[in-house]
């Protein structure tokens, strides 16, 4: 029987696992949220980007991503999975561990593990790997590797020193997939940046908006795509990755001044 009390569209909220084994994408992503991750690596080899210092993490080596932090995350090298010890919000925990945390300095938020807490934490993942439901054991695990940390862990030395703001690179990734939906954090994750640095970078190094730009890449292909006369307005809406013949006609007119059709006829 549900609760009376409790309004029945309540939102959702997401609660992590203590532990959890996950599998990274084989492309850049970037998110960010209100509590503090501990990334190990476990197997290959992933590229993290945190608060705009990027760096391959591999087995036995780690970041810290602390609450709030726009990071980019994807694998690089072979599959590539990590542990993630997620840590509870301030008031569920001692407030010391977590505020110590969440004030690292850049310099510190990657570090090495040494041999003999690299093999404990083999010895958790197996357990957590023949067991993947129990929360207990996902607990003890976040408990255990925390409470060993400090004594077992060294700063890694960074080996991207800071994200770059590679235009070139950016235009790569929306060449490649002009046909289709690109978000901010796609194009983010594309140099490695989080989506709100990147963003504000992009912004005061161009002027106007990644959407904005996105925008006036896609008019500039459908201008080349009207130009060689061999496709009709549809199917060049479609191949620069507008959702309909319609958006596209009102996006054209509204920065080239003329319609689609008006422009073919003119270049005719």
């Amino acid at each position: 029987m549900s609760d009376p009390k409790k309004p029945s569209n309540a939102p959702v909220i997401y609660v992590p696992k203590p532990a959890e084994l996950v599998t990274l994408p084989s492309y850049m992503d970037c998110h960010d949220h209100q509590y503090t991750q501990i990334v190990i690596g476990l197997k290959g080899q992933a590229e993290f980007e945190v608060n705009g210092v990027g760096n391959l993490v591999g087995p036995g080596q780690g970041c810290v991503v602390t609450s709030g932090s726009g990071h980019a995350f994807g694998g690089v090298i072979e599959q590539s999975d990590i542990l993630v010890l997620n840590m509870p919000m301030p008031s569920q925990t001692e407030p010391l561990m977590l505020q110590k945390l969440n004030e690292l300095n850049q310099k510190e938020v990657y570090f090495q593990l040494d041999a003999q807490i690299q093999r404990l934490i083999q010895m958790l993942v197996a357990e957590m790997q023949a067991s993947p439901d129990d929360l207990l054991l996902s607990r003890a695990c976040n408990d255990t590797v925390m409470a060993l940390l400090q004594r077992h862990a060294s700063s890694l030395q960074v080996s991207r020193k800071e994200s770059r703001f590679d235009l070139e690179a950016i235009d790569r990734y929306i060449e490649q997939h002009l046909t289709q939906k690109i978000s901010v954090a796609q194009l983010a994750g594309s140099v490695f940046l989080g989506e709100s640095q990147f963003h504000s970078l992009f912004k005061d190094q161009l002027g106007i908006t990644p959407h904005q730009y996105v925008l006036s890449k896609r008019i500039d292909m459908a201008k080349q795509l009207i130009e060689q006369r061999n496709l009709t307005l549809g199917q060049i809406a479609e191949l620069t990755g507008f959702s309909g013949q319609s958006t596209f006609a009102h996006t054209f007119s509204r920065l080239q001044g003329i319609s689609p059709s008006q422009y073919k006829k003119r270049i005719g």
